[in-house]
């Protein structure tokens, strides 16, 4: 099959991340999921050192690196073919990580922090800008738009034009709307019933809704009862176009994508 999704599998470094939170501090627990999430049929592993769930707290850039360019050695030693990508928003951080092997840059503050874009364009590798309306800590106390939509693909071209100019190769891009970050469950839902609005900026798209608390409030189903909305989320993003899909059910997703794709592409005779 000649599948046109890329799966990216989440591996939280962190005390306290909504979903799984404590469960891989532990460098080996680390290595075990990810080696499990590999080989599930994971695309993409993509490490992260500090939360971003609503309310989380800032952590120094130096814990960041501490946390995950340890995992990060280990991972590309046992996996040199795997990409694997830092799930960060601070220079110094993205670009330890990339020296430990890192090879993707997945960033919650589309490269504005001071000297992201430096580094993604010093080491040209994939990133991922994603938007979100204020920062972790204050980002779900009522954010409010007068249109979601346009207000996201306003930011985008403004981050893609700013990348660009400071040499970002644009192949490299890919846009993230951000889902949960800053946003209402109905600017949620908005912003997944328009994936294909975002794909004509000619960009690749990726969507990450895995375990997310808009479940809650539409299913009332708790963080470990939430995969059959995630799935039929990827599913809906993937027929709008999405390509890249960050997720925490890995093996499933995979399933989901997959028939999808042979109902589409109709490659199963």
């Amino acid at each position: 099959m000649n599948k046109d999704f890329n799966i990216m599998g989440v591996l939280n470094v962190t005390p306290d991340s909504f979903s799984d939170g404590g469960r891989f501090v532990d460098h080996e627990s680390a290595l075990i999921h990810a080696e499990s999430m590999i080989a599930e049929g994971a695309d993409i592993i993509d490490i992260g050192g500090e939360s971003t769930r609503p309310g989380a707290a800032d952590v120094s850039q130096q814990e960041e690196i501490n946390r995950v360019v340890p995992v990060i050695k280990a991972l590309r030693e046992r996996h040199p073919e795997i990409p694997l990508s830092i799930d960060s928003r601070h220079s110094e951080v993205m670009a330890a990580a990339l020296d430990a092997g890192a090879t993707f840059i997945n960033d919650i503050h589309a490269l504005q922090s001071v000297g992201a874009i430096e580094v993604a364009v010093e080491y040209d590798v994939p990133v991922c800008l994603m938007h979100m309306q204020g920062t972790p800590a204050t980002m779900q106390d009522n954010p409010q738009y007068d249109n979601v939509v346009q207000t996201v693909l306003d930011f985008f071209e403004q981050r893609v034009e700013a990348c660009m100019r400071a040499g970002l190769d644009p192949d490299r891009i890919i846009l993230d709307p951000g889902i949960g970050f800053g946003k209402t469950v109905a600017h949620n839902m908005r912003l997944i019933q328009n994936i294909s609005t975002l794909k004509q900026m000619g960009f690749p798209v990726m969507i990450g809704v895995s375990r997310k608390s808009m479940f809650q409030t539409l299913l009332n189903r708790s963080v470990d009862q939430r995969l059959a909305g995630s799935l039929a989320v990827a599913q809906f993003a993937y027929f709008q176009g999405a390509d890249y899909f960050r997720v925490h059910d890995v093996a499933a997703t995979r399933d989901v994508l997959t028939m999808s794709h042979y109902l589409v592409q109709n490659e199963t005779d």
